[in-house]
């Protein structure tokens, strides 16, 4: 009966992840019409199949907090694929991602035409994806990054980078610190995070072949992001998201965190 309720769920993913394409489909026929087709009618289309996706998977979900109401540069920490359906659909959101997630088959295609932004490590083109996350931002859009760079078990909190919130700083939009925590039976949940070499079907057979568990999205204090500097205001966002995790707003600095950062934390 177990193995047919997985079956069953994994199939109801497939037929929403269907949509989507339909969708993106839609849009890359608008786009070679030529006919209107903004950014906000993408983020408002996506926020909808975010829904969807969010409602076929099996996360009992919670929100503390408010959804900010003005366009703010989401930062959230990052443990699984799930996060993005999860965030996605509590407000009209964009997203910044790896360049390999565009090189992925039918995913990489959808978060293309969701207007995700995509980033090469290492390429030298730092200063170009700022600059498109300016005016992302300055068009009234709002954008969200994973600042660790990469996913963890949820049980721990990686450095979080800041030389991505410039776009923020430079156009004076505040920060939305976010932290996502998986639980199952009150504990950090071992089945939810998409790590290592894990792959997207075994994920997904994975989860499904388990009851619910729960998701906590905690929306977090706004931070302003008006003339300070970007190492502050990625460490004052880890603090806030490590708190709502983990209880401690004053976990010492991670091993990779420069001194130069911790002593513009104490001084900010």
């Amino acid at each position: 009966m177990s193995r047919l309720r997985s079956h069953a769920r994994v199939i109801r993913v497939l037929s929403v992840i269907a949509l989507g394409l339909t969708i993106a489909g839609t849009f890359a026929l608008m786009e070679r019409l030529r006919i209107g087709n903004s950014m906000a009618r993408r983020q408002r289309w996506t926020r909808w199949f975010m829904v969807c996706l969010t409602a076929a998977l099996p996360f009992r979900v919670k929100v503390s907090g408010q959804v900010p109401s003005q366009p703010m540069l989401w930062i959230s920490n990052h443990v699984s694929w799930t996060d993005i359906p999860l965030l996605g659909m509590l407000a009209p959101l964009s997203f910044l991602s790896k360049a390999e997630v565009r090189t992925w088959p039918v995913a990489g295609w959808l978060a293309l035409k969701a207007g995700t932004l995509f980033i090469r490590r290492g390429s030298g083109d730092s200063k170009l994806i700022q600059k498109q996350m300016g005016q992302h931002l300055l068009g009234n859009h709002s954008l969200v990054i994973f600042p660790e760079g990469t996913t963890t078990d949820g049980r721990s909190l990686r450095t979080f980078h800041g030389r991505l919130l410039s776009s923020a700083i430079e156009t004076e939009v505040a920060v939305q610190p976010v932290a996502i925590q998986y639980l199952r039976d009150g504990k950090p949940d071992q089945i939810a995070p998409f790590i290592g070499d894990d792959d997207l079907l075994s994920h997904l057979r994975r989860l499904f072949a388990n009851e619910v568990s729960d998701v906590h999205i905690h929306l977090l204090t706004p931070i302003a992001s008006q003339g300070k500097e970007r190492a502050v205001l990625a460490f004052e966002a880890q603090q806030a998201v490590h708190a709502a995790l983990f209880g401690d707003s004053n976990q010492p600095a991670h091993a990779g965190q420069s001194a130069d950062v911790r002593s513009a934390a104490r001084a900010a």
